[in-house]
């Protein structure tokens, strides 16, 4: 009957239809994962009840954060969270959106931190944003203690607020740093892990509104043809590795010969290989720190590293922006 309130199915045909039209490229997922946040509920709790009316104040709710969606807001954004791997993360404008192919380079860390010798295994994120990578690891790593640097305070806000609510604010230590210029000095890790923006101007002009509409763009372009921070952290990064210790990096799909070619030109790298991911597209490139006159590969030295994270955290415990500690 006319007037009659939508029920969920319909509340879910409609707005599949609205978003279809607005070029979503997952028009049903994003109407039910939005429908759940309306209603307070889990997605998966829709499907149970598909003929349950929605009330007037339910329905309010949905079209807004539909027109949200019409409008190319990413549906991470307008629900403030993303899943990753085996955790949830906050995200929000500060942030990059955690996606699914960052998801390979954890499992390429996490398959080389197996082979580490080290009991207490030091890793470096560089640029870690909602601290995706960082977390994932010490979430699947039960004794990796991990240091994470962004270069803005604001995202590290979100890294900080996600370690605590996860419990892994005790393993994984934020700090400020512009790749490795702020670190403080004598700290070595048995891996070093980067997703660094890659994406060139040209080339983010040609992404989905989606992306370039509302990611920032600091955390996604890079200049030198998007090598500029492949050509900072490669070169630099045995300086901070233990003897044999392990870089890792996201790349783009099309730059796995560029960034190779830093790989080699730096001459400190062995074993150097590049994973696919779940697409069957190059994603990432990994590489043994050549331990000349080193065997077998000595491990990171824990009094070391608490000793320069307590200098660079101060006697008040705070980092250089200010914020408390994790």
């Amino acid at each position: 009957m006319p007037g009659e309130p939508a029920t969920v199915a319909e509340a879910i045909r409609a707005a599949t239809t609205t978003l279809e039209a607005a070029r979503s490229l997952s028009p049903r997922l994003d109407a039910e994962l939005l429908l759940a946040e309306a209603l307070g509920v889990r997605r998966q709790d829709l499907f149970a009840a598909p003929e349950r009316p929605l009330e007037r104040d339910e329905a309010a709710r949905f079209e807004t954060l539909v027109r949200r969606r019409q409008k190319q807001e990413p549906v991470a954004y307008i629900l403030g969270r993303r899943a990753f791997r085996t955790i949830e993360l906050e995200v929000n404008d500060n942030t990059l959106i955690p996606r699914p192919e960052t998801e390979t380079l954890v499992g390429v860390c996490l398959e080389k931190l197996a082979d580490c010798a080290a009991p207490e295994p030091f890793v470096l994120d560089v640029g870690t944003g909602t601290g995706a990578i960082a977390l994932a690891v010490a979430a699947e790593h039960p004794t990796a203690r991990v240091v994470a640097t962004d270069v803005h305070p604001a995202p590290l806000d979100v890294a900080r607020r996600n370690a605590r609510r996860l419990g892994f604010d005790d393993r994984v230590t934020l700090l400020v740093s512009d790749v490795f210029d702020d670190l403080p000095p004598g700290l070595r890790f048995d891996l070093i892990v980067s997703n660094p923006p890659y994406v060139t101007s040209e080339a983010l002009r040609r992404l989905r509104i989606e992306v370039r509409g509302y990611e920032p763009h600091v955390a996604l372009r890079a200049d030198e043809g998007g090598m500029e921070f492949y050509r900072r952290i490669v070169p630099q990064a045995p300086g901070w590795l233990v003897p044999g210790g392990m870089l890792a990096v996201e790349i783009a799909e099309h730059k796995a010969v560029e960034v190779i070619t830093e790989f080699a030109a730096a001459d400190r790298y062995e074993q150097i290989d590049v994973r696919d991911d779940l697409g069957g597209l190059p994603r990432v490139v990994v590489a043994r720190e050549r331990a000349q006159g080193v065997a077998p590969a000595q491990t990171a030295d824990a009094a070391a590293l608490e000793a320069a994270l307590g200098d660079a955290l101060g006697p008040t415990g705070e980092t250089a922006s200010g914020d408390a500690p994790d």
